[in-house]
């Protein structure tokens, strides 16, 4: 089956390429490579032994993308391409919007044009805005707290109406928490353009001594040790549960088929909270550096703690993450230790 993965390219786009390929799909990427790298590929097909097909287009672009789908005779897509740093949205929330809801419209525009009607969307736990109740059940309600929350938002309600409209659309809505760590082998992994927006790639930077240290915002919050909690779900986990995603659109369980009417959302996380301190000691014990702090004010719109229920995710795709903080730690310093600038090739 011939699967397009827009930004596939990227940190996750290029993990779930990985999957998808060792599970016999045929993978056409389509990435714009504005905050992603072509070389990512290579190594992707060094890994599986398989190449994708690589088209660079923005999804904006509705009639390239038109003639990609048609090109490559794609019967699904996998839906990673979008803006997706927090503080930036908040400072030009239209080139979100223009992007990640604006650009999703095109996406599926052309799907529409093409007949091409399975869609899995990598939306976020930033749409829950602040927790009312933990674990967050995916019926909790909805506030986004800031434009990229509120884009997520905008294209699932997007996705929702498209739905009612057309039974035959199949569409999962996939809700991350906070993807972290890198393959395995070491050869693909996340590499942030500037200054990383994710705790992780920090904290590995910190270590490596690109960075010289790390700013907690905020030592005063409610929890074990005052510092913020989320849960952090390795990578391949995450990439995982998009494939038991895709498999459950196209082969419909009977509890699936009884809900035809409604789109799939599901939580992608562990159940499992980590505080920033915790990430912290536990990436010093799996690199066995130490890595420099300083505490500075909380941040406007954070959270004391998010974590997700994982029930739905167990239930209906027969998913659970399998690996814990340390193997995100490892995997993670592994992937920085054989590629110290990332990608770039001066690193080599």
């Amino acid at each position: 089956m011939s699967v397009l993965v827009t930004g596939g390219a990227g940190y996750i786009g290029s993990h779930c390429c990985v999957t998808f390929l060792e599970a016999g799909h045929d993978v056409v990427v389509l990435d714009n490579l504005s905050n992603s790298s072509a070389e990512s590929l290579t190594r992707v097909a060094e890994l599986t032994g398989r190449s994708v097909h690589f088209e660079q287009c923005d999804i904006r672009d509705r009639a390239h993308v038109e003639t990609i789908l048609r090109k490559h005779s794609c019967e699904s897509v996998v839906h990673f391409a979008g803006l997706k740093a927090v503080g930036e949205s908040v400072e030009d929330p239209l080139r979100y919007y223009e992007n990640n809801v604006g650009g999703t419209v095109q996406l599926l525009s052309a799907m529409q044009a093409c007949n091409v009607k399975t869609i899995i969307f990598s939306s976020s736990a930033t749409v829950y805005g602040e927790p009312q109740s933990l674990p967050l059940r995916e019926d909790h309600p909805t506030a986004p707290l800031n434009p990229y929350g509120e884009s997520k938002l905008m294209v699932e309600q997007i996705l929702k109406d498209l739905k009612t409209s057309d039974p035959e659309w199949r569409i999962a809505i996939l809700r991350y928490f906070n993807p972290t760590g890198a393959h395995a082998s070491g050869l693909i992994g996340e590499d942030p353009r500037g200054v990383p927006n994710n705790l992780m790639p920090f904290i590995s930077q910190v270590a490596s001594g690109r960075r010289e240290v790390l700013s907690i915002f905020g030592d005063d919050y409610p929890t074990e040790d005052g510092t913020g909690v989320r849960d952090y779900i390795h990578v391949v986990d995450l990439v995982e549960g998009h494939l038991k995603a895709h498999e459950a659109l196209i082969k419909p369980s009977e509890q699936l088929q009884a809900n035809t009417s409604e789109c799939l959302t599901v939580n992608l996380g562990t159940g499992t909270g980590y505080s920033v301190q915790e990430m912290v000691r536990a990436f010093e014990r799996a690199s066995n550096r130490a890595v420099a702090t300083q505490i500075a004010p909380r941040r406007a719109g954070d959270s004391a703690e998010v974590y997700a229920s994982t029930q739905k995710a167990s239930d209906v795709l027969d998913w659970t993450a399998g690996r814990g903080l340390q193997d995100m730690c490892h995997d993670t310093w592994n992937w920085v230790c054989k590629n110290p600038k990332g990608y770039d090739d001066s690193a080599e």
